[in-house]
Parts: C-alpha cells; structure tokens; sequence
C-alpha cells in the first residue's frame, strides 16, 4: 500500500560507484574550463568556504569550522588568503563585540557566479547530447539524490537564484 520496499544492497551499490565515475568526469570537465578560461585563484578548500559564505552569510570562524569539519586555526588561515584575494571581509558581529562576521565582498561574489556560469555552460553542452528520457531521468535522480541527502538548501544556479524559484 505504498510502502517502498527496502533498497537493494547491489542497486545502491551500482548508484554510488555510477556517482563516483560522475564526480571524477566532473572534475575533469571543472578542469578543461578552468584551463579555457583561466587558472583559478582558489583552492578546493578555500572554494568550500565561499560556498558556505554564500549559504550562510556573517557567520562566525567557529561555525565556519564546525560546517567544513576544520579546525577554528585552519579555517582562520583559509579566510586570510580569502580576504587576501579580496573575496571574503571580516566586520564586528552585531550579536557580540568579542566575534567577527565573515561575508563575502562583491568580488567574492561575482567570483562565484562567474564560476557557476562556466559550470553551467559546461554541463548544458553535456547534457545536450542526453536524449530527452535520460535527461528527465538525470534530473529526477539527482533530485532524489538532494532530497536522500537532506539537505534544506537550495540549488543554486549560475544567475545566484534557487532552484525553488525555478519551479515555483
């Protein structure tokens, strides 16, 4: 009576190793456009720091750290060479005068929608050559994929609006 059945050991199996082969030829697709457009100015670990400025703006180092796993020393060094390249500010927290907010300057943002564009423009070339039924079921995993995760926060497109507003 509507009861999903347990999922198969072998067919999530199957699912993880096709997600892994997916991530490692996104990868190479992140690198061939970086290489076309220009070298990135960020590690991998300093990109997950802006990524989760932009989900969660004027938090502090501390929940920083909690939310990338890091120690409060190696998030405070990744912010410097952030706020270095002119991505990320420090500013007195409204809520204690002992924190400090991290935000992302325009720069830090612009950064990140131009990189999401690039991504974008990278996936819309692969995914056009899906046929229209291994598209809609492409979709219809990885939103599945988002929801088994989940996760509250939305997609976030090229142009910086969620994927809620696309739907709506």
């Amino acid at each position: 009576m509507g009861v999903n059945p347990a999922p198969s050991h072998d067919g999530s199996r199957a699912a993880a190793e096709a997600a892994c082969e997916v991530i490692e030829l996104l990868e190479v697709l992140w690198e061939r456009g970086r290489d076309a457009v220009s070298s990135s100015p960020v590690s991998a670990s300093q990109l997950r720091v802006l990524y989760s400025l932009d989900r969660e703006e004027g938090i502090n180092l501390r929940t920083l750290g909690e939310l990338l796993g890091s120690a409060p020393s190696s998030v405070s060094r990744l912010c410097d060479r952030l706020e270095a390249l002119g991505f990320v500010e420090r500013g007195p927290s409204p809520v204690s005068r002992r924190e400090l907010e991290l935000r992302l300057t325009g720069h830090g943002k612009a950064y990140l929608r131009e990189l999401r564009a690039r991504r974008e423009e990278v996936l819309l070339s692969s995914i056009a050559g899906m046929t229209p039924t291994a598209r809609e079921a492409l979709s219809k995993g990885l939103r599945g994929f988002r929801d088994a995760i989940g996760t509250k926060l939305p997609a976030r497109r090229a142009d910086g609006s969620d994927d809620e507003a696309r739907s709506a």
